[in-house]
């Protein structure tokens, strides 16, 4: 069964009660904070599993240049942009 509780989309396979469902939904915020936007309850060994899904946040990215943190490079000069582009960029091994 789906509903909405407290704004967030729930998957509820036991059929607990809003009231459950409120007690369920804040221990999953305790985990991920408030960025929960679907919850799915399923009876399972006596036990309730908690899945949820948060939402993604978009994030900018900050650089720093000559010791100054700047997000975007749209008002830089064709030098500073050029000085940029020629840079080496050095990966991560996460980033590979």
């Amino acid at each position: 069964m789906e509903t909405w509780v407290n704004g967030v989309k729930v998957l509820n396979n036991g059929g607990y009660d809003d009231d459950e469902i409120k007690r369920y939904i804040e221990k999953a915020k305790e985990q991920a904070g408030d960025d929960i936007s679907e919850i799915t309850l399923t009876p399972k060994d006596g036990k309730v599993e908690i899945r949820y899904v948060t939402v993604l946040r978009k994030f900018e990215r900050i650089r720093r240049i000559t010791g100054y943190l700047v997000g975007s490079v749209d008002r830089w000069n064709n030098a500073k942009r050029a000085e940029e582009r020629e840079r080496v960029k050095h990966l991560s091994e996460r980033s590979m």
